[in-house]
């Protein structure tokens, strides 16, 4: 049995507007069984525990690497392209504005 993952660049959070954190490149195991309710708290969880490594690389060839060193299938997600709208504090003065005042 062989483990399955996938690489992907973590997305910014949506709490901030940096980039930080969102360089590198992580590599997060997909579980090998489902989890299941604990009878005694209801919580979901299994006996599963890779689910809960996540590694961390700085380059996407570097994660392919390892994973392929380690016999990992890995599913490689591109990042999205990130759309940055231009915006201007003057903007909310001006006379052909579409939106209506919020204030």
């Amino acid at each position: 049995m062989t483990a399955r993952a996938r690489i992907f660049q973590p997305p910014r959070t949506a709490m901030q507007s940096g980039n930080a954190r969102t360089h590198g490149w992580t590599l997060v195991f997909d579980p090998a069984q489902a989890s299941r309710p604990d009878p005694l708290m209801g919580w979901r969880g299994g006996a599963d525990t890779q689910v809960q490594v996540r590694l961390h690389f700085d380059t996407k060839e570097e994660a392919v690497a390892y994973a392929g060193r380690h016999g990992i299938d890995v599913e490689l997600e591109a990042p999205q392209p990130r759309r940055i709208k231009p915006k201007a504090y003057a903007d909310n003065f001006r006379s052909d504005r579409l939106e209506n005042w919020s204030h």
